[in-house]
């Protein structure tokens, strides 16, 4: 934590006169982003043709590394509200049934690996059949550019 700034470098504005000074120019940042904000100054010596003087922020980033998980998500995701619903449920119920029953119909020879990527696919097909996707929702930005 730095020491408590003095007044002159706390002022964004002084007036033509001299005499008044206030802290009118302000930084915006996301509330999400707020802690990262380490120190902000206003500096008086800055040339910007105005009277406002130039204020600047430190701002601790931090860097993240994402780890690579074995299995990696391919941004579907089922709509599992759906299951409560009655008709849809008993719906999925049966196709998965008639889905395995097939399954076991096959040759019994086959490669486990094999009999396991067929149950995975059939668990999915039938779940995007009879439950579909989830909508993501859309997100309003913070800052709206129309209204500057």
């Amino acid at each position: 934590m730095s020491p408590p700034h003095r007044n002159i470098h706390k002022y964004t504005w002084t007036s033509p006169d001299g005499k008044t000074n206030s802290q009118i120019d302000h930084i915006l940042i996301e509330r999400r982003r707020h802690s990262s904000i380490l120190d902000i100054r206003s500096f008086r010596g800055a040339e910007c043709d105005t009277d406002h003087y130039l204020v600047v922020a430190k701002l601790k980033e931090r860097l993240t590394v994402r780890k690579q998980t074995a299995q990696k998500f391919d941004g579907e995701r089922l709509n599992l509200r759906k299951l409560n619903v009655l008709g849809v449920k008993e719906k999925y119920q049966i196709e998965i049934t008639n889905r395995f029953a097939a399954l076991e119909n096959l040759n019994r020879d086959e490669n486990v690996n094999r009999a396991w990527e067929n149950v995975i696919e059939n668990s999915k097909t039938s779940a995007k059949e009879n439950l579909g996707l989830h909508e993501w929702k859309q997100h309003k930005s913070w800052f709206d550019k129309k209204k500057v």
